[in-house]
């Protein structure tokens, strides 16, 4: 990669994230941390608001923006691959928007990248169960309002509960989608399997980050759970 374009990619990958260490961009773009050090200095110094310093981050000033961008056609069909993914198993809203996204993109792109986009042969045909998929609706709500919920569920041996839970996260596992969540029963963490959730209630209760049970906690406690169960597999 050339220098140029090294420099482009750089404030690409600084600009999309809220906070970048130099670790992470050396290893995107395959160079030493030296170099990133020494880029960031000489964006720096062509005007372009990078903030943030040496073993904490980078992140781009708020308002800083650049002209459109082109994608290349490896990049352009990247993106209709996505796309056709992920459609069948997002709900019905969230897929629409994603079509439509693709299709603002592609509206700007040069005819040859196009072509080479609207004609990949990779087809996903919809798989995801409409029941399923009304829930995740439901949930992403829910989530992005912070709204406690009521859920009727029946566990692998078909036994019911109702629980009331904070809704944290979606997760699709390449077979089904589950909620992450903070069951106030359990008072503790809990997956539940969407297409096990008999019943799904919003409560005018709604509910804020606290320590120990935001969604960071629980990505910090599934990470916690790889590593050992990585230590145990990997133990001569």
């Amino acid at each position: 990669m050339r220098r140029a374009e090294r420099l482009f990619e750089l404030v690409q990958l600084i600009r999309s994230r809220r906070l970048s260490t130099a670790a992470w961009l050396a290893t995107r773009l395959e160079v030493s941390e030296r170099t990133i050090y020494r880029d960031i200095v000489d964006l720096q110094a062509q005007g372009v608001p990078i903030e943030g310093e040496a073993g904490v981050g980078y992140r781009m000033r708020a308002g800083y923006d650049l002209p459109p961008l082109m994608f290349s056609s490896a990049e352009a069909q990247a993106l209709v691959a996505a796309v056709r993914l992920a459609r069948g198993w997002l709900d019905p809203m969230l897929a629409r928007q994603a079509e439509d996204a693709l299709g603002k993109i592609m509206a700007v792109l040069p005819p040859a990248s196009r072509v080479a986009a609207e004609s990949l042969a990779l087809y996903a045909p919809p798989v995801g169960n409409p029941s399923t998929l009304k829930r995740l609706a439901q949930l992403r709500e829910a989530i992005e309002a912070h709204v406690k919920l009521r859920l009727s569920y029946q566990d692998m041996h078909g036994a019911r509960s109702d629980r009331t839970v904070r809704p944290l996260g979606c997760f699709y596992w390449g077979k089904v989608w589950t909620l992450g969540a903070w069951c106030e029963a359990r008072d503790d963490f809990r997956s539940f399997r969407l297409d096990r959730i008999a019943a799904l209630e919003p409560l005018a209760e709604r509910f804020r980050d606290e320590p120990g049970r935001s969604l960071a906690d629980l990505f910090r406690l599934l990470e916690a759970e790889r590593c050992e169960y990585d230590r145990a597999v990997l133990r001569p």
